[in-house]
């Protein structure tokens, strides 16, 4: 009896210690949630293909190329593959011939890329919602004309920064972005295409495939402030890469869908700096973003200057966009006005004052072009980058 109560009392403080360490550390916990592998997406253009991964959560995962037959395979640790997916996609596009994926073993989900004449790839994550990208690139035809797209943010479901009077976001990019489209166009050395043309919601890693699918020479993605602070106001250029600043950190945060603190968490992932500087590596495509978002921010300011008074320039930041990464060319985001501040949400309402943004910003991106030298390219020298 005696013996039974020792027993007993023991068992109790072995549970108690098993209850400690699963809710305190609850990676410890033998039926810790796997993340779900939810959909397998892919954008296919002439000479590059950007396939997508979707993840309920953050996931551990690692690649690796093999030959005879040429695939890439993820194995996307403690994972379990959703019932529904689509288990085998054929691609056939001459770079990728399929994507296969499958319950590997009970705690890996594996995925299979099967190639068939490419040139290079890369792999990058992104996170809320957390996905895996995939850059696929094959033998690019390169024409004599430049080629830009622009990007209207936003769209659709998504309606960016809301202004008095409902004032959308997406409704006045999308109207800039036309307008330039329009301007851009007339000249016959220029090719112009854009993400969208219409009121539908375009994702993220969407927008930047369709600037490397369409091999553009420049990437211009439009947007319009917002803040908490209604007299916060100006007009302000991005160009990819990371800061400690917190005012760019939360322009960032919002055009990518996230919370501020969702943000700063991103920096505290030990290889997120690494990812960001290993995509700006290549000295043309980093100085060259720099140099395009100081050309039209100039052209901006000093063209809004001659007809509007209270023009405040904020000059030329850098942060970590979604849709600037990956971005296989010079690319920049502009904020052109806040829908949140009453003078400048009222000009933007204006159809004369978007029109007069679309002319400053056409003519900082044709004294762009001009600063380049003749039959400047990007070199595709893509470099993989792991989980």
């Amino acid at each position: 009896m005696e013996l039974f109560k020792k027993a007993g009392c023991g068992n109790i403080i072995l549970t108690s210690l098993f209850l400690i360490i699963v809710v305190f550390f609850p990676s410890f916990s033998p039926a810790a949630e796997k993340t779900g592998v939810t959909d397998i997406r892919y954008w296919s253009y002439s000479g590059y293909t950007r396939v997508v991964i979707d993840l309920s959560d953050e996931a551990v995962f690692t690649n690796n190329r093999l030959a005879f037959p040429d695939r890439l395979y993820f194995d996307i640790k403690n994972s379990s593959i959703r019932k529904e997916l689509q288990k085998n996609i054929s691609v056939g596009n001459g770079m990728l011939k399929s994507v296969r994926a499958g319950q590997h073993d009970k705690n890996t989900v594996r995925v299979v890329l099967d190639l068939e004449k490419i040139t290079d790839f890369k792999v990058f994550t992104l996170a809320k919602p957390s996905r895996i990208i995939v850059d696929i690139f094959g033998l690019k035809t390169f024409s004599v004309k430049k080629t830009i797209v622009i990007d209207p943010g936003h769209g659709g479901k998504d309606p960016g920064a809301i202004g008095p009077g409902r004032l959308y976001e997406k409704d006045i990019v999308l109207d800039v972005a036309l307008k330039l489209k329009k301007i851009l166009s007339k000249d016959p050395n220029i090719e112009i295409f854009l993400t969208r043309e219409k009121d539908v919601f375009i994702p993220l890693p969407k927008r930047t495939a369709i600037a490397n699918g369409r091999n553009a020479d420049l990437f211009v993605s439009i947007h319009a402030n917002a803040s908490r602070r209604k007299k916060l106001k100006g007009i302000e250029t991005y160009f990819l890469n990371w800061t400690d600043n917190e005012e760019a950190q939360k322009v960032a945060a919002r055009e990518n869908a996230i919370s501020l603190k969702q943000m700063k968490r991103l920096k505290k992932k030990m290889d997120i700096k690494d990812i960001i500087l290993s995509d700006l590596s290549r000295e043309y495509k980093r100085n060259e973003s720099m140099a395009l978002a100081n050309y039209v921010q100039k052209s901006m300011v000093k063209g809004l200057e001659r007809n509007y008074k209270n023009v405040v320039d904020l000059g030329v930041k850098w942060s970590y966009f979604y849709v600037l990464f990956g971005a296989d060319m010079p690319s920049t985001l502009l904020e052109i006005s806040f829908v949140s501040n009453p003078l400048e949400g009222r000009r933007l309402a204006k159809d004369k004052y978007r029109a007069d943004l679309a002319k400053s910003i056409a003519t900082g991106i044709k004294k762009y072009l001009s600063s380049m030298p003749e039959g400047q390219m990007l070199a595709s020298t893509v470099k993989t980058i792991g989980p």
